[in-house]
Parts: C-alpha cells; sequence; structure tokens
C-alpha cells in the first residue's frame, strides 16, 4: 500500500508539475531589467515592462490606427478645443481600487513631462480637469490634431496609467510603488535584477470584449506568470530554446536563426513587420558635440552599411535608408542626406578643421551586453577614420540607461553619444520621434536646443492637411541635416525564436504576453 501511494504521489506530482510549468513562459529578452519606471526611461526593456503591468487610455490596433482602451468612448465638442473621456466600467488597479479619472490625469501630467510628444501636447492644453469619477475633460487653447494620436502612441514613452499617488512622483524620481492596472502583476519580491523578472496575471483586469489587434482589443491572459529570464550570452541562450529550458528569445543573433531553422519544435517569426531603425544619439550639452558642424562632421564619417551589415547581417532582413521616417511610409524622403552617409573621410575631417577641433575625446557608451550596443565599436571606428579623438567606455545597458540621464561635463561622468535603436512605429512623423524634439532642457537625453525644428514641429502638428504634414517633415528633415540631433543608421528588423508549443503572440510593435498560449 505504502508503494502505491509513493507511485502515486509522484505521478501526482509529476503532473501538477508539468501543468503548473505549461502555465507559465520563460522568455529571454533583449536586455535584463534593472529599471522599472517606464515614464523615466525611454529604454525598450523599460517600455515592454510597463506593458506587462499598466494599461493605457488609447491604443493601436494592427494596422496602427488608435482604438479606445481603458477607454469607454470619447467625444470632441463643435470647436475642437473640448475632449471629453470616459472610462470603461470595472477598471481596477492591482491594490483592488477602482481607477479613477484623478488617476488618469496625474498619469496623463506625469507622462507629459517626460514624453517628447506629451510635452507638446501639453504646451496647447489649457485645462485637464475631473467631471465625476469616470470622466474628465481636455480642454485645450487652440485646436490641435494630435490630442488622440498622442494619448494613444504606442511606444516610448507610452501614457500609462497609475494610481494618483504614483503619478504624482515628479517625472525625474524613479518610482518605487509598481501597482499598476494592467493585464499582470510585478512581482517585485521574486525580482532579481541580472537574474529574472516575474509577471503574473492579474485575475481582475477586465479585458476589452473584442478580439485583440495589435496593442488593442481585449488584453485576455492564459498564462499564469511569464518570467524573463535573464541569459546574457546568445549562444547559451539559444541552447536554452533548443532543449525547451525556456520558451522564447524576444532577438536571437541573426546568424543563429539557421540553426532554429533545423529544428522542428522552433518556429522563427516576425511580429513587428515594420521593423527598426538603428540610431547613434549625441548629447549636445559638452565639447565637441556642441557645436552643430561639428555633429555634421559625424553625417559625412559614418555610413549605414556596416552598421547593417555587422548587427543584422542577412541583407533580407535589413535596409539602407536615408529617410528619417522610415522608408516606405508617407513622410519618407531622402532631403538634406543625399550627400551624407556615405562615410566620406575627407569631408568630415575638412568639417573638423573648419571647425577648430580642438581634439577634444568623444566619449562613448560602449553596451556590450545588447546586439545595438554591440555596434559601438564601429562608431569608433569609422569616427576616428574621420579625424575625431575617442574615448569607448564599456558597461552594461543598464548602466548606460543610469549614465545617459546625467549632464555632467565628460571629466565628471558624462557622455557625448551613444548606439541605441528605435522600432518604426516610434519614427513615423516628427512629433512621435523623441531623438527630433529639440526642445532644450524639456527635450530627450541629450537636450537638443534648437527654434527651428520646435517651429517647424509645431506646425506639422497644427494642420491636418497631409499635403502641408508631408512639406513640414521634410523640412524638419533637413533642418536636422543642419542641427543634427542624431543619426539613423538604418532600418532592420530582428524575429524572435519560439517553441512551438508558444502561439497566440499578436503582431504589435511591442511585444506582449496576453493572447498567449502555452502547451506540452
Amino acid at each position: 500500500m505504502r508503494r502505491v501511494t509513493g507511485a502515486l504521489a509522484a505521478a501526482l506530482a509529476m503532473l501538477f508539475s508539468a501543468s503548473g510549468e505549461a502555465q507559465t513562459l520563460k522568455v529571454v529578452k533583449h536586455s535584463d531589467v534593472k529599471i522599472v519606471d517606464p515614464i523615466w526611461t525611454t529604454a525598450y526593456i523599460v517600455r515592454n515592462h510597463g506593458y506587462m503591468v499598466y494599461d493605457t487610455l488609447l491604443a493601436v490596433d494592427d494596422k496602427l490606427a488608435v482604438q479606445p482602451q481603458m477607454l469607454e468612448s470619447w467625444k470632441t465638442s463643435d470647436d475642437k478645443l473640448v475632449y471629453t473621456f470616459v472610462l470603461r466600467d470595472g477598471l481596477k488597479f492591482h491594490d483592488g481600487a477602482p481607477v479613477t479619472a484623478e488617476d488618469c490625469i496625474a498619469s496623463i501630467k506625469r507622462w507629459a513631462s517626460r514624453d517628447a510628444m506629451g510635452q507638446k501636447l501639453m504646451s496647447y492644453v489649457k485645462d485637464l480637469a475631473v467631471v465625476d469619477a469616470t470622466t474628465f475633460t481636455l480642454t485645450l487653447k487652440e485646436p490641435y490634431g494630435l490630442v488622440i494620436e498622442s494619448l494613444g502612441k504606442p511606444s516610448s514613452l507610452v501614457p500609462f496609467m497609475m494610481p494618483k499617488r504614483v503619478a504624482e512622483t515628479p517625472g525625474n524620481t524613479q518610482i518605487t510603488d509598481f501597482t499598476g492596472s494592467g493585464p499582470f502583476v510585478f512581482r517585485r519580491d521574486l525580482w532579481r535584477p541580472g537574474e529574472k523578472a516575474v509577471y503574473d496575471k492579474f485575475k481582475d483586469y477586465k479585458p476589452r470584449a473584442e478580439p485583440p489587434s495589435g496593442l488593442a482589443g481585449g488584453k485576455t491572459v492564459y498564462l499564469d506568470r511569464v518570467e524573463w529570464v535573464n541569459i546574457p550570452d546568445p549562444q547559451t541562450a539559444a541552447n536554452a530554446l533548443l532543449t525547451g529550458e525556456i520558451d522564447m528569445i524576444e532577438q536571437p543573433l541573426i546568424e543563429l536563426l539557421p540553426m532554429f531553422e533545423k529544428d522542428k519544435n522552433i518556429e522563427i517569426v516576425d511580429y513587428n513587420p515594420l521593423g527598426s531603425q538603428y540610431s547613434f544619439r549625441f548629447n549636445v550639452l559638452h565639447k565637441p558635440f556642441d557645436n552643430p558642424r561639428i555633429r555634421q562632421a559625424v553625417f559625412y564619417a559614418l555610413n549605414q552599411r556596416d552598421f547593417l551589415l555587422a548587427g543584422i547581417n542577412d541583407p533580407k532582413y535589413f535596409k539602407e535608408c536615408k529617410a528619417i521616417f522610415i522608408c516606405g511610409t508617407p513622410y519618407a524622403t531622402d532631403k538634406g542626406f543625399e550627400d551624407k552617409l556615405g562615410s566620406d573621410f575627407a569631408k568630415s575631417k575638412e568639417i573638423l578643421k573648419q571647425e577648430g577641433y580642438d581634439g577634444t575625446p568623444v566619449v562613448l557608451l560602449y553596451a556590450t551586453d545588447t546586439n545595438t550596443g554591440r555596434l559601438t565599436p564601429i562608431v569608433k571606428s569609422l569616427l576616428e577614420r574621420g579625424g575625431f579623438v575617442v574615448d569607448m567606455q564599456a558597461m552594461d545597458w543598464q548602466t548606460v540607461l543610469s549614465r545617459r540621464a546625467r549632464k555632467e561635463p565628460l571629466n565628471a561622468g558624462g557622455w557625448s553619444g551613444f548606439m541605441t535603436s528605435w522600432v518604426s512605429a516610434d519614427l513615423l512623423d516628427p512629433i512621435m520621434s523623441a531623438f527630433v524634439g529639440a526642445a532644450c532642457d524639456k527635450a530627450a537625453i541629450g537636450w537638443p536646443c534648437d527654434a527651428r525644428l520646435e517651429e517647424l514641429r509645431d506646425a506639422f502638428a497644427k494642420t491636418s492637411d497631409p499635403a502641408k504634414r508631408r512639406e513640414y517633415a521634410e523640412a524638419v528633415q533637413v533642418r536636422e541635416s543642419e542641427y543634427p540631433t542624431f543619426v539613423h543608421l538604418g532600418q532592420f528588423n530582428i524575429p524572435s525564436a519560439k517553441r512551438t508549443t508558444v502561439s497566440g503572440n499578436l503582431v504589435a510593435p511591442v511585444p506582449v504576453f496576453w493572447n498567449v498560449r502555452k502547451t506540452q
């Protein structure tokens, strides 16, 4: 009897373990999670964390059209100055408190204090006011064409809804209370930076009734838990996927894809077909990049192909493109960059000589643990060939995120530039593109300051005429060629690799885990 009982207990234990494992998805993300305030940084790993924990008033579907999410409805006054927003019934925070209009107003204000698109919106806002517990109004000083697009923007920074007590934290101070409004609960007690981040299903989350589409629609969670497991070495992560120790790799190395394609238990899928863009960001506060002409020299020293070949390697996954606002979309143009991004080292050196460059080192922040960061040695090599002196400093990506927020001089822990990437959905126009904003201290890290760029962005935002918008977008790009705020270094796609036991992943500019199922 004792032997039968033992065998039965063992069988039940195995069954329970298998069942529990089937409801836990283990994913290797593109970076570790060490910062968990999605309004404090534009880093995508933090944005991805935000989508797990928080919800949004509006969201884009798989056609990038804005749809209601936490909202039941909205309407606009005849004079286009007053927007009235009504929340859905039954929305709760993770602590059980209802989501209210006060929470939403506080969240919008905190987001707008940090985000380029939010800052532009708030410059036209006269008032945000509570009508009742589930209704609030946004009143404009004058008509503004991007109210709904701003509140529904899909990527960094995202206007996530937080409790008022949390959202009242100043935008330049990281939050310490992680109570969310979204489909997953962040298990702070199980969070191990450098090892894993854990998210449990929020059982009181109320999904929308319609099917999911992109980031919109019903966020139905079928998993009990999602674990983001940190495995920095790409080959080790690949081996873990092949053996079933993990279920998915968000951004595998392109050169490892042929190995995955040979395994019938692995699928290669691109959930973000619009792709991404490599970017080199300037810090304009300090020499040598306080001089726009010296930043122009960088346009001549760098080229896109070297970065695309090193980062992606396979031409079917990349595209050289001189359009800041993404090739194949309405505002694509080469204007201003016809003679740039071709590694014309002689032209770069000529500009440096004309501007009296004195050899001040360019301090590059080199993230050694991300695919994009690893391209920094190419920046160093090309800049040196173009006449610059370069000081490349190695660190992990999380340290880059902290370091790049600092404004100190180069000799006191400051920086000159770093490599990153943006999903194309963040870069479709001059208002959405954070690195285009040039509002001085209010601008994104790097803090460019140019009145002409801001005038053109304002003009773009005010008009609803498609032809005028194309005209202003082109003018913005030309001005970017004269007053550089960043260097766009080509478009690319990185598909995900997952085991065939995982299904339901959505096509979206952000990797999300509602609608996802896992079977044995």
